[in-house]
């Protein structure tokens, strides 16, 4: 709770001790702008819960979808969240239906995934559990339009993208998303695998969260590529 608090602090100045709280800002920055009180919102990747926290504080009229595929964290998500307009799965997401082995980091479970990664922590307690996979486009109502979604799947982020298309191509909605080495590389997708997917495919553009804060140009591919190769960034947003 202390650290919590301490970490909102922060965030609230401007102060970034690390690049994943400079992302927190910069991400909290965005849906200010772009969601409205009554925007309906998908959280990939829920944990637990901070950002389904933001979207029913910036859209507590909007309707909102969230996916945590580990049981624990799902059942204490379904505890916290009594809401009508929260709609909750316990499910991993990707571009096909099924089952898959999931790796579940017991003391690191930000870093869990269906993939094995790089870890940031020197003995990973990994317990691997069967999980169900689903599509975006199965899931969402066809009529439900999309405003803001957030997607944290420690690479598997192309494979939700992918099953989101038909929704992603008729709402065009702001999408943050990471995508980042030592995460998307285990799961063999490349720069441009996602800009064809975003932006060839779906019509959108592709932006740091800094430079579309600041009216910046969209990334080109080349540029876009740079950056991932580069590390200079892991955490874009994806937009009409």
């Amino acid at each position: 709770m202390v650290k919590r608090i301490i970490r909102n602090f922060l965030t609230t100045l401007g102060i970034d001790l690390t690049k994943n709280l400079k992302y927190d800002r910069l991400t909290i920055q965005i849906m200010e702008k772009v969601v409205s009180e009554s925007s309906n919102c998908i959280d990939v990747g829920c944990h637990k819960g901070e950002m389904l926290d933001l979207m029913l504080k910036y859209a507590p009229l909007g309707t909102h979808y969230a996916f945590e595929p580990i049981p624990v964290m799902f059942t204490a998500l379904q505890a916290k969240y009594p809401q009508k307009n929260v709609h909750l799965f316990n499910t991993a997401l990707s571009d096909r239906k099924g089952t898959t082995s999931f790796n579940y980091v017991r003391n690191a479970p930000a870093y869990s995934g269906i993939m094995k990664r790089k870890y940031d922590v020197k003995t990973p307690d990994i317990e691997e559990i069967n999980v169900r996979i689903e599509l975006l486009d199965h899931i969402i109502p066809v009529e439900q339009s999309i405003q803001f979604i957030k997607i944290d799947v420690e690479g598997a982020e192309y494979g939700v993208l992918k099953g989101a298309k038909m929704f992603l191509k008729k709402y065009k909605p702001f999408v943050v998303f990471e995508f980042g080495l030592g995460a998307s590389d285990y799961y063999f997708t490349t720069p441009e695998m996602m800009f064809e997917l975003l932006v060839d495919e779906c019509g959108l553009r592709i932006s740091n969260l800094s430079d579309w804060l600041k009216n910046k140009p969209p990334l080109t591919l080349m540029e876009f590529k740079a950056s991932y190769e580069n590390a200079t960034d892991y955490y874009f947003l994806a937009h009409h």
